[in-house]
């Protein structure tokens, strides 16, 4: 072990006990830690959370943190294990297409209200208690698909990025539209307005006919929820065994 109770070899957090060390019962426990943690991320964003931010708004000083959490990617799978918990698994209801496009719609919901998930989410932070509940209940969900262990998991992989890349995107327009000078109405006239030009010029005769067929371009008049809906299922429909 070396200074601050950071440990001279790897190893994985949830191995290790509550607290290093002896002494008395431990004052605080990894759940209120990982809260804190959460409650500054969902606040003021990942690059907030540090251990000194941590240990003053559970009462504990920043030295004695590292007693519980050795390292701040540590605290980091905590934080991504505290909101898996979050998920509401139902018993699987024998459709998996519909079971997973549940937990996708969930997924999404769960990253809205941690805006920061996306940018921790790797398989280093995935084998929490509460994320292999996840995906154990998602596996459960899959099993009338006939294809193997091991290509279930990457289906649920397939969702998640798909669902971590949506949901980013959408944080990133909402972003630069609260950064706007201008409202973002005016924003989108200009730009439609320009490519209203561009389109009328005739060079990109199956873009205009897309663009017609498929409605509104501007991202606020699209009902991202169900675009959401589309492309989880179109990757979903396409995940069948071979013939």
């Amino acid at each position: 072990m070396t200074a601050g109770g950071r440990p001279a070899e790897p190893e994985v957090i949830w191995t290790r006990p509550v607290r290093a060390g002896r002494g008395p019962r431990p004052a605080h426990s990894r759940d209120s830690i990982a809260a804190e943690a959460v409650r500054i991320a969902d606040a003021e964003g990942i690059e907030a959370v540090s251990m000194r931010r941590v240990a003053a708004g559970i009462g504990a000083g920043t030295m004695s943190l590292y007693n519980y959490v050795p390292r701040k990617e540590d605290l980091h799978e905590l934080m991504v294990d505290a909101v898996s918990g979050e998920y509401e698994l139902a018993p699987p209801s024998g459709d998996w297409r519909a079971d997973l496009l549940a937990l996708a719609r969930q997924a999404r919901a769960l990253m809205h209200r941690h805006p920061w998930l996306p940018r921790l989410l790797s398989p280093v932070y995935g084998f929490g208690p509460n994320a292999l509940r996840y995906l154990e209940h998602s596996l459960a969900c899959l099993a009338p698909l006939e294809i193997p262990g091991g290509e279930k998991l990457e289906l649920i992989a397939a969702v998640n990025g798909t669902v971590a890349t949506f949901v980013g995107s959408e944080l990133a327009l909402a972003e630069r539209a609260r950064s706007l000078p201008w409202s973002e109405a005016a924003e989108q006239g200009v730009r439609t307005a320009w490519l209203g030009s561009r389109l009328a010029s005739g060079e990109y005769p199956r873009l205009a006919e897309a663009l017609v067929a498929g409605g509104p371009v501007s991202p606020s008049a699209l009902d991202m929820a169900a675009v959401f809906d589309r492309s989880v299922s179109r990757l979903l429909g396409a995940w069948a065994p071979a013939p």
